[in-house]
């Protein structure tokens, strides 16, 4: 079975937003208000070196946010894609603070102080329901995974710097771009 994973290829991303926007229209029903599942992030901002990357859930092989969670919502799917059951979910941040990434999030309503169930990308790949029902897109989002498809947000990147799916066909994609651009031993410059 294929692992899945991101990866965005700073020399093609043009920080348009396009894959925040696109995460945020799919799964509209599920996200809270302040929630933001995916960020464009860039670095020396209007200056020589300038690159910007596409931020969310990584969906790591050792996830950190897995490992501190006392609750155990967080499960790991046969393709690798880490989710997380918000019924189980206490609240207690402690993935918040264990993700390198800033995946998990809080919503940001109600009295300052007050936290509710924590969010995260889902890979579009829905919740721990099996029937993909109504409600389960209602909690966590489109289930584009189960209908054979990409997340949203890699399906419309305009200058496909978003990658997603099968960990050895993006890496694959990627070393053709690295040696193509003439750097065969520099897949991170």
């Amino acid at each position: 079975m294929a692992t899945m994973k991101f990866l965005c290829d700073t020399k093609r991303c043009i920080e348009c937003n396009g894959c925040v926007t696109a995460c945020k229209n799919e799964n509209d029903s599920a996200l809270e208000w302040g929630i933001q599942r995916r960020r464009v992030v860039t670095i020396n901002d209007g200056q020589r070196g300038e690159a910007s990357i596409s931020v969310a859930c990584m969906h790591c092989s050792d996830a950190p946010c897995m490992a501190v969670c006392p609750a155990n919502c967080f499960y790991r799917t046969d393709d690798g894609i880490v989710l997380h059951n918000k019924d189980a979910c206490i609240g207690c941040g402690y993935c918040l603070y264990a993700c390198p990434f800033g995946a998990p999030q809080f919503p940001k309503k109600g009295a300052f102080g007050s936290r509710g169930k924590m969010d995260k990308c889902t890979f579009c790949a829905g919740g721990p329901e099996e029937n993909h029902s109504e409600a389960e897109r209602q909690k966590y989002g489109s289930n584009r995974i189960a209908e054979g498809k990409l997340p949203m947000c890699a399906e419309l990147c305009a200058t496909k710097a978003l990658l997603a799916g099968d960990a050895e066909v993006v890496s694959s994609i990627f070393r053709e771009r690295v040696a193509y651009r003439g750097a065969k031993n520099a897949a991170w410059n």
